[in-house]
């Protein structure tokens, strides 16, 4: 008998990532250089990979509670205190993840419900939208694009206004895809907005280490605590994507509550892992620092290729990512434009439509790629460019 009919209905309005089916596409062409996927080409520090095998050969391979490891937990407390002076009870108000990936859905399930509205500035990480879905709850993109892709607190107020059922405001800063952040005085503004409505903010700070200005990141829950859900991890300060660790920190209150979801979704993240993340919270509390002035010459770099070519580019402050504007007398499609580049000078970008429909016409590269295939590519695209136009 075919049950194949008897899904959840809600699954209907989700697909396989767009940015994974491009990826996938283009990596079928021989030779393709990617510059696609959010992976820092940074191998996993070695002290920490010595705490995994470490792990393995004491055989540490049993459960952990379901909050993670204590230790684990006092480490992560101590990094968010240290680095951002947000204060979280290790026992009661910090959760490990399967990932900051978990860490999203595990947050939003425990809170939507059918007919709730979830506000997000665009365009944005792609991996909200589906989980939102799934839900029955809708996602309203706050367009920034005239703004430098900054969402102000006169934009939130407005939204939040017109849409009266919102539960949710998601923040993810710094940005993908546009690498932006904000400074402390942004943040606070947005804060006293958000603190005049019975509303969360989930605020995905997973970039926090990887920033470029002389100011360090500041989370909204320094302003905001009682409403925000921090989720932040390793992949991206230690190169540790593979070792799927995140952490949810927020209000015992609320995360007495997520846990449930947490639970039955995964038991706890991986023992050998947790143990590996101990030590990149500790003695590799700064290893972020080397990746983030090697971000800073690739970003300038192509910035430097990119803006001559007539590509418009809101400077990155974070993460590592370009967001461009493909020039006005090129073709706008995005996916039809790197399609092409990806065919004709073995390229690979992403679409910018696949971070909404305020990326349509924008291009996204990711520059944690090595800077000799960034140099390459550069020269690709330049080639590109001057073809079309000739």
């Amino acid at each position: 008998m075919d049950v194949s009919h008897l899904f959840n209905p809600n699954l209907d309005k989700i697909q396989i990532s767009a940015i994974r089916r491009f990826d996938q596409e283009v990596s079928k062409i021989p030779g393709i250089l990617k510059l696609t996927l959010g992976e820092p080409d940074f191998s996993t520090p070695q002290h920490v990979e010595d705490a995994a095998v470490a792990a393995v050969r004491a055989h540490e391979s049993h459960y952990t509670g379901m909050s993670g490891l204590l230790a684990l937990r006092q480490a992560a407390s101590q990094f968010v205190s240290g680095k951002y002076g947000i204060t979280f009870d290790p026992e009661s108000e910090v959760l490990v993840t399967v990932g900051a990936t978990e860490a999203i859905s595990a947050s939003l399930m425990s809170i939507l419900v059918a007919g709730d509205k979830v506000l997000t500035p665009a365009p944005l990480y792609p991996g909200y939208e589906p989980l939102i879905q799934l839900a029955g709850a809708e996602m309203v993109e706050i367009d920034t694009t005239k703004n430098g892709f900054v969402l102000t607190p006169e934009m939130l107020e407005a939204a939040l206004i017109a849409h009266p059922e919102t539960k949710v405001v998601i923040l993810n800063y710094p940005s993908n895809p546009t690498g932006v952040t904000y400074n402390r005085a942004e943040i606070k503004a947005l804060s006293d907005v958000i603190k005049k409505y019975p509303v969360f903010v989930i605020s995905d700070e997973i970039y926090s280490e990887l920033t470029y200005t002389d100011e360090k990141h500041v989370s909204i829950a320094e302003f905001a605590r009682e409403q925000t859900i921090v989720l932040n991890g390793l992949s991206k300060s230690h190169a540790m994507t593979g070792y799927r660790i995140g952490f949810i920190f927020a209000d015992a209150s609320l995360t007495s509550q997520i846990i449930k979801t947490h639970q039955y979704f995964v038991t706890a993240a991986t023992t050998v892992s947790q143990f590996a993340a101990i030590e990149a919270l500790t003695n590799g509390k700064d290893d972020a620092a080397i990746m983030t002035k090697e971000y800073i010459i690739r970003r300038d770099y192509i910035m430097s290729q990119m803006i001559p070519l007539g590509f418009d580019i809101a400077k990155p402050d974070g993460a590592f990512y370009i967001f461009a504007k493909i020039p006005a007398d090129l073709n706008q499609d995005d996916f039809a434009f790197l399609i092409d580049f990806a065919n004709q000078k073995q390229v690979a970008f992403i679409p910018g439509s696949s971070f909404g429909q305020y990326g349509k016409g924008y291009i996204r590269l990711s520059y944690a790629a090595s800077m000799p295939v960034i140099t390459e590519a550069m020269i690709r695209l330049t080639a590109f460019v001057n073809e079309k136009r000739a």
